[in-house]
């Protein structure tokens, strides 16, 4: 309404074409880019945490010291495929046990950290 509308020309008349292959070649080039650096930073970083704690949690024996995903610290006392029964107290000289998956073991601590 108020502003005109302008038309932008190439320089001495000649008309450029839009697209074209360097430009659609520049494009491919761009996103292959910020693939490699999503890879290198975000996804295969990631993938080595996973096999370290899949390391981890296969490792895992009675008598280990481990925390929880949940912050709960104690002792392994039975472990089987899919389970760990884990005491976490101890009350007149009996042990409470809880039992957990091991994928929500987080790590294992040092011998000694747990104290009943």
């Amino acid at each position: 309404m108020f502003i005109s509308e302008a038309y932008a020309q190439a320089a001495g008349g000649a008309v450029a074409a839009p697209g074209g292959l360097e430009s659609m070649a520049s494009s491919f080039g761009i996103m292959i880019l910020i693939f490699a650096v999503f890879w290198f930073l975000l996804i295969r970083p990631q993938q080595k945490r996973q096999k370290e704690h899949k390391k981890m949690i296969d490792a895992l024996t009675v008598g280990d010291e481990v925390i929880t995903a949940g912050g709960i610290c104690g002792k392994i006392l039975a472990a089987d495929e899919n389970y760990i029964n884990l005491q976490i107290a101890q009350v007149e000289d009996k042990p409470v046990a809880i039992t957990f998956q091991r994928l929500a073991i987080q790590a294992v601590l040092p011998k000694g950290t747990v104290k009943f």
